[in-house]
């Protein structure tokens, strides 16, 4: 008799779960950086945190194979997805012959455009490729990572988003030389055996379209020279991306992400830095779903983390989605098939975007 009680009390607890849970969360992910001062305990008490929040997955900044190794083996106790989030064409301490140089023939470790981190690497250069490659597939072959994901993989910003102008002081209604790459000898000698055209005697290199479409052509043979060999070896891989591609990512930074065969796609969708609302988010997540029917797109969200300032931030970089905004991020991109969201950053919600969330997913 307390066996039968029992076990109605259990059906009776699985009917009211099923009644009260959704049938299928709208998945969400969370961007966020580790290092060697990194304290593991701590991590995995933040990765437990943000599971109960919601999040399905992490996307986290390390290339270190031991550290990542360990992140991702915390990652997996607490029930998330790990993908090893690796910046690609923006490092220093590599080969100077391996970095891209602008169209006033300055190489850019010596001469970055807009900021001192902005050492961008030569996508075409085949020393570049191989770099890559084994990079990628060694963080691939760690047990416990699911993705490794791309970042930085592109040509430095020719053109800045809107909402950046002001930061640095620019009017970009064109395409300027400091931050219009590659022209490096390589790069000009095979566009010419191509077409017949010496791109360095060309008085607008911007209004020849063969050009524009080289450069975004050599980020996507990369893109899938990575994604062949992780594949290989059984791997997955995704990249963080500008928004689009048509309508932002392919004439800012040469991303014609809808040709790249990776396994799941993160487009930066940070309204503040398009001077947009959060409603923009559904329109450009409708735009990138339809560009990519076949792969997940999981549509980025900037978070703001001194939201109750934000009328004072003028850096679209400290700015981002208030509380209030998160349910019109999240419903947009949901509503527009987005394959899920991701958080940049979770360390940057506070108490009421966590709230806010939950709403949201409900």
């Amino acid at each position: 008799m307390k066996f039968g009680k029992s076990l109605m009390a259990v059906v009776a607890a699985l009917a009211l779960a099923a009644c009260s849970s959704p049938k299928e969360q709208f998945p969400v992910y969370g961007w966020e950086g580790i290092n060697e001062e990194t304290d593991m305990t701590t991590l995995q008490e933040t990765f437990r945190f943000w599971k109960s929040q919601g999040l399905v997955g992490v996307c986290i900044n390390c290339d270190k194979p031991d550290l990542v190794r360990e992140a991702s083996r915390i990652a997996h106790e607490e029930g998330l997805e790990y993908h090893a989030w690796i910046p690609c064409m923006v490092r220093g301490g590599l080969p100077h012959e391996w970095y891209a140089v602008n169209r006033l023939g300055q190489k850019a470790d010596e001469h970055p455009a807009y900021v001192p981190y902005y050492t961008a690497l030569d996508p075409h250069n085949p020393e570049v490729h191989r770099y890559f490659i084994d990079k990628m597939t060694e963080i691939a072959a760690l047990p416990d990572v699911d993705y490794v994901q791309l970042d930085y993989i592109r040509y430095p910003d020719v053109i800045l988003s809107r909402g950046l102008w002001d930061k640095y002081g620019l009017v970009m209604d064109e395409e300027y030389a400091p931050a219009d790459y590659c022209y490096c000898d390589d790069c000009v000698a095979e566009f010419k055996a191509l077409t017949g055209i010496d791109i360095r005697e060309v008085e607008d290199p911007s209004k020849v379209k063969e050009w524009a479409q080289f450069r975004c052509d050599a980020v996507t043979a990369l893109v899938n020279d990575i994604a062949k060999a992780v594949h290989e070896k059984g791997g997955k891989v995704s990249a963080d991306v500008f928004p689009g591609p048509a309508s932002y990512a392919e004439w800012m930074v040469r991303q014609q992400w809808d040709k790249w065969d990776i396994d799941m796609v993160f487009p930066m969708n940070y309204n503040d830095f398009y001077l947009e609302d959060a409603f923009w988010v559904g329109k450009i997540t409708a735009e990138e779903v339809a560009s990519v029917p076949a792969m997940p797109v999981i549509s980025g969200l900037f978070i703001c983390p001194d939201w109750q300032n934000k009328e004072k931030v003028i850096d679209p970089e400290n700015s981002g989605l208030l509380p209030s905004e998160i349910a019109a991020a999240v419903k947009g991109a949901r509503d527009a098939g987005a394959a899920g969201v991701c958080l940049f950053t979770p360390s940057r919600m506070a108490p009421e975007h966590w709230d806010a969330l939950r709403e949201a997913l409900k």
